[in-house]
């Protein structure tokens, strides 16, 4: 099956991702102890800063396959890019939104080009990346329930906005959400424009349009502060009860 032929069906599959995304799921809980030049600061976007659950979405269609052994605040591999600094807040609902320590996070995202890391070869991604790990990592939160990890701006591929896959788990290692954050997409014409994204052009689907955040993103969206000489710092909250 071709990317685009999956998020055509996303009709059906989002329906069928939320119920996998919010099933009990258990896993092993590991703990964990190039930009081109612009002078110009950005700073857009919002995050969930009302207590309100962040909703669930699909992790297909390339979820990290073996998480706990990617235990990393540096996910960035041998992937070009400009640079992005992602620190998640994960809140608990149950508990009036304060953060939630030792949760476990897992994050995973395209590189510049739109390519996963641990697929490919296929006609969902021809380019074969089956035996590299590239933009995948495992953080635990700390106290105030922060994971930071380094990475780079994410890329983009068609019939998709640009986004990062997040599944949050808790200490135990049942599975509490699995959902994507949205980008301000002035700031992400604007890295896509340079670099080594400059090839392969702007992203064809804005976020009213994609087939994931078209129902909106307020609880998604987040806030990307920073420029291209320096790098970007991605700030979000994610809300769960736990």
């Amino acid at each position: 099956m071709k990317r685009i032929d999956f998020l055509k069906r996303a009709g059906l599959g989002l329906v069928t991702a939320q119920i996998v995304a919010c099933k009990t799921e258990s896993v092993d809980p590991t703990s964990s102890s190039n930009s081109s030049s612009s002078s110009s600061t950005t700073t857009s976007g919002s995050t969930n800063t009302s207590c309100t659950s962040t909703p669930s979405e699909t992790e297909g269609p390339f979820p990290t396959k073996t998480p706990s052994s990617l235990v990393q605040n540096n996910i960035t591999s041998d992937r070009s890019g400009t640079k992005l600094t992602v620190k998640i807040n994960i809140q608990n609902k149950n508990a009036s939104c304060a953060g939630l320590a030792n949760a476990i996070v897992d994050i995973w995202h395209c590189d510049a080009a739109g390519n996963y890391s641990e697929y490919g070869g296929t006609g969902m991604q021809s380019t074969n990346y089956t035996t590299v790990h590239f933009l995948r990592g495992r953080q635990v939160t700390d106290s105030t329930g922060l994971v930071t990890f380094t990475s780079i701006y994410p890329g983009w591929y068609s019939g998709r906005a640009t986004h990062i896959h997040v599944h949050v788990y808790n200490s135990a290692g049942t599975s509490l959400l699995v959902t994507q954050i949205a980008f301000p997409e002035d700031i992400s014409k604007i890295v896509y424009a340079q670099g080594v994204y400059a090839s392969h052009g702007q992203a064809d689907t804005t976020n009213t349009k994609d087939n994931v955040f078209g129902d909106g993103v307020t609880y998604e969206m987040s806030t990307v502060t920073g420029n291209t000489t320096d790098g970007y710092v991605l700030t979000h909250n994610i809300v769960v009860s736990a």
